[in-house]
């Protein structure tokens, strides 16, 4: 590590270190194990299901699972900038993996309840706008991380204010897509047209009778904790090196770990390919979802759509 990133420097003025504690074995191997578990079971969905739009979230999942290993490294060396820069990277930049499964999997929902009118963005528009802020977001705090990595204290600093910009932008982003789903959901509900197409189209595959309506709660329930777990690491971030929540790991475990746990956990039992790649309708809803993406429409079907 540079000289400039020692605990304080030769005017007394500034106190930086890479942990303000000694990170937990325990703590990072528990949370190694449950993100390594996942990552197998929604590979195994995956391949089940053939629905590989969520190999980002999968990715996801793989990338917490090393960046908890790499704190484990930290524990038995809290000066070493290695394992710091790779632990932050890795569980920084997971969520946004996360997210582009989730954007996709909502225009995936619409086209296959041929309900492509419902929403104030087109089809073909909403999951290049979501990923492509997913992007800029994902770089962002990757390059963050990057001036890290130069272990110097301008370094650290403008590092920090480049993360905290890519976390705006995931928050920003993330929450116009919850507006947008919410949107579509009161939309459909409210149109008494969509009632039988919309209780009809369901999962039927072994495990569960999964309906569109219970996917659109269980994306509510993963955006929530992935925006809670964002505003956490702005104000981590923002707080500064010798904030409060610098000073307590356990928060880190709260705020992070278990909340994008959860969100695995959540989308393995409520899984988006079992709904989407099930039911007889797979290969009409992907040729719908490429037309519509590619800005083609499909022929008006038998239900009358109504100008809302």
């Amino acid at each position: 590590m540079s000289q400039d990133a020692t605990d304080t420097s030769s005017n007394g003025g500034i106190d930086f270190a890479l942990y303000r504690y000694t990170p937990s074995i325990a703590a990072a191997t528990v949370f190694t194990g449950i993100f390594l578990l996942l990552s197998v079971l929604h590979l195994i969905r995956l391949l089940r299901n053939r629905q590989y739009f969520f190999i980002p979230f999968i990715l996801g999942l793989l990338f917490e699972c090393a960046g908890y290993i790499a704190r484990i490294f930290s524990h038995f060396d809290t000066m070493a900038l290695g394992p710091y820069i790779v632990q932050t990277m890795l569980i920084l930049v997971a969520p946004p993996l996360f997210a582009a499964s989730i954007y996709m999997t909502l225009g995936r929902i619409i086209v296959k309840l041929g309900a492509e009118d419902r929403s104030i963005i087109p089809v073909r528009f909403l999951t290049k706008i979501f990923v492509v802020g997913d992007v800029i977001s994902f770089l962002l705090q990757c390059g963050g991380g990057g001036f890290m990595a130069a272990g110097t204290l301008s370094a650290m600093s403008t590092g920090a204010n480049i993360v905290v910009g890519g976390l705006v932008v995931q928050l920003l982003f993330f929450g116009f897509f919850v507006y947008l789903s919410a949107s579509v959901h009161w939309r459909l509900k409210r149109h008494p047209q969509y009632n039988h197409v919309c209780e009809s189209v369901r999962s039927y595959s072994p495990e569960t009778h999964l309906t569109w309506e219970s996917l659109m709660w269980a994306i509510y329930a993963a955006s929530l904790l992935i925006l809670v777990r964002s505003v956490f690491r702005v104000v981590e971030f923002v707080e500064g090196n010798d904030g409060f929540i610098m000073h307590r790991e356990y928060l880190l475990y709260i705020f992070d770990a278990c909340l994008m746990s959860l969100t695995g956990i959540i989308l393995i039992v409520v899984y988006p390919g079992s709904f989407l790649g099930r039911g007889g309708n797979k290969r009409d809803s992907e040729l719908q979802l490429t037309l519509a993406e590619g800005g083609f429409t499909r022929p008006e079907s038998k239900f009358e759509r109504q100008d809302i």
